[in-house]
Parts: structure tokens; C-alpha cells; sequence
């Protein structure tokens, strides 16, 4: 995932040689890293590539403001950028606080979410903007426990937040960031299937003690990881750490965990749960049953799908056979 830009910071420590790899803890975290050599070169270098590099994102611009920070952490969650920026552009553009969104049906946010995938972020959002408006008198909390607070807000989204609108200083790991903590300090080419608690350990651990320093290094560490130190052709000889990278230096060994397996979505009843949304965005009236049994020749999934959409939150069922998008 990406942040917006912070105030300009100091420039950390000059850097200094890192120590060859694989001399960390059985935990993976280094003793001393965030003050000690290796940290100081990785902050040094990372801030400056992304001082240089850093994609010209909306949410990033001074004007997003901490309701488009976290407009955009929701949307970016498992969905490119490319997906996103134009839903993000017109959601803001109608909904510009959260106050204006919580005076909505939340039926309409599933709406305006379209194809992002993942639609139960658009039910979240709509609540975390209810709370806000209720709580917080209509601006997004500045502490990590009040927005940890909100409905359907997560660990990362309060740290990212707290992070990337208000330059405050917390370990934010997206998958981006946990692969290029594996690669450069782990050793390792991919990190865990979900995050472990030394993954955590290793990420306060890399923080800079100073506080809009740790902020800048939050967001290009994140940047580094989507354009550089990618899944997949990953550009090492674009990268300002390959000297001392722990991975390249062993030779980039390939992973030894369990097979990391990609998303599938034809045939899924992610698709057919997409399908059926879609035909319910579309209708400003309630929909039979008879037009949603259009949209997936088998059943028994169709039913499932529907089901699963209910429960969810995302459908209501109304008497005769009648689906919407939900009121309240």
C-alpha cells in the first residue's frame, strides 16, 4: 500500500557498512538494528530513493488530509492502484468528510465502492465514518487507540493512519513492507503467510527514533516493496539497499516455507458474489429473485453466493422475493 506525503525531516545518521547476513537473532530481529549500523543505512537510503521515486498519489498531497488517508488505506487494502484511483477520486468528491458519508445508507457506499472487490470495506468505511461522526465530532481521531477504537479498522489501518496523516511513529506493516524486511534483513524471499510476532519485533525494531523520520521510512519501505522489491521480478538492480540486502547477498535463495499460493476469482463464489452485486448497484429498485438467477447458471452457488452476500450485510432480502442493497 502507498501514504501521503509527511513534512520534510532530518536526515538520519550517515550510513555505515551493514553486518553480513544471517547474524541475527533465532527471531530474525537483529540486536540494536534501529540505532546501530544496519538501520541507520537502511533508513538513509530508503528515505532518499523515495524522496526521489515516490509515485504522485492523491492521498499523498497535503490536501487528502486524514479522511482521504484513510479513505485510501481501506480501498488499497488487496486492490492495485491502477483499481483504485478513480473510485477514490469520485468517493471523495461526494463524500468529502465522514459526517457526509455517516448521513448515508450504507447500501450506498456498497454502491460506490463498484468493482474494488472486497465489498464488505465499503460497510467498514461507512461505519468507521458513522463513529467518527459521532465520537470524534467528525475528524478522524489523531491518537493510534481511537482510531483502533473504530469499527472495521484493524493493527495495520490505525498504525497507517496514525502514520501517514498525522507523521506520527509506528511500525506499519503491509505485506509490501513485511517482504522487504524478509529479503533485507531475514534473509528470506518471502515472509510468513500472516504476520508473526517476530515480524513485529523486527519492525519496531527498524523504526528511527525520530518520529517524522519513522514516519518517512513507514512510506517508502511500503513504496520500496511495491515497485522495487516485488513478489515477482523483483528489481534488484534498481534497489538502493542491494549492497546490503541479506537475501541478495546469499544468493536470493528460493523459498523454503509452505507454497504460497495465488488468488483464483473465475468460477469462485467471489465472482458470483460480484456478479450479483453488480445487477444490485445497477438497480435504483428493489430486485426479484428472477433477475439475480440471470447472473450464474449453477444454483446451488448462486444460492450460496446470495446467502453469503446477506450475511454479510451487504443485501437485504425484503418480503416477495425482493433483494436491495442495505438502508440502514
Amino acid at each position: 500500500m502507498t501514504a501521503p506525503t509527511l513534512p520534510p525531516h532530518s536526515s538520519p545518521t550517515a550510513p555505515a557498512p551493514a553486518p553480513a547476513p544471517g547474524t541475527g537473532t533465532a527471531t530474525g530481529t537483529p540486536a540494536g538494528v534501529s540505532g546501530g549500523p544496519l538501520g541507520q543505512t537502511l533508513h538513509a537510503q530508503v528515505i532518499t530513493w523515495f524522496d526521489d521515486n515516490a509515485r504522485d498519489l492523491p492521498w499523498r498531497r497535503p490536501d487528502a488530509g486524514a479522511w482521504g488517508v484513510m479513505v485510501s488505506e481501506f480501498m488499497l487494502q488487496q486492490t492495485p492502484v491502477s483499481r483504485v484511483l478513480p473510485v477514490y477520486e469520485q468517493w471523495l468528491e461526494r463524500w468529502p468528510r465522514p459526517a457526509d458519508l455517516a448521513k448515508e445508507a450504507p447500501g450506498e457506499a456498497v454502491r460506490a465502492w463498484g468493482r474494488l472487490g472486497y465489498p464488505r470495506r465499503a460497510l467498514r468505511l461507512h461505519g468507521a465514518a458513522v463513529a467518527i461522526t459521532e465520537r470524534h465530532g467528525g475528524d478522524v481521531p489523531t491518537e493510534h487507540a481511537q482510531l483502533l477504537a473504530l469499527p472495521g479498522i484493524g493493527e495495520y489501518t490505525a498504525a497507517a493512519v496514525a502514520s501517514f496523516a498525522y507523521g506520527q511513529r509506528h511500525a506499519v506493516l503491509d505485506t509490501n513492507v513485511r517482504r522487504v524486511f524478509a529479503r533485507a534483513v531475514t534473509g528470506v524471499q518471502y515472509p510468513p503467510n500472516a504476520t508473526t510476532a517476530a515480524e513485529r519485533r523486527l519492525a519496531r525494531s527498524l523504526l528511527p527514533e525520530d518520529e517524522r523520520t519513522a514516519a518517512r521510512w513507514a512510506a517508502a519501505s511500503m513504496e520500496l516493496g511495491a515497485l522495487v522489491c516485488t513478489a515477482k521480478n523483483e528489481s534488484c538492480h534498481r534497489c538502493p539497499i542491494t549492497a546490503h540486502c541479506a537475501w541478495h547477498l546469499a544468493g536470493k535463495p528460493e523459498h523454503e516455507g509452505p507454497p504460497r499460493r495465488g488468488q483464483t476469482y473465475a468460477g469462485t463464489d467471489r465472482q458470483v458474489r460480484g456478479k450479483l452485486l453488480a445487477v444490485l448497484r445497477e438497480a435504483h429498485a428493489p430486485v426479484p429473485q428472477a433477475v439475480l438467477d440471470r447472473v450464474w447458471h449453477e444454483p446451488v452457488q448462486r444460492a450460496r453466493a446470495l446467502d453469503g452476500l446477506v450475511a454479510d450485510g451487504l443485501v437485504e432480502p425484503l418480503p416477495g422475493g425482493l433483494y436491495r442493497l442495505p438502508l440502514t
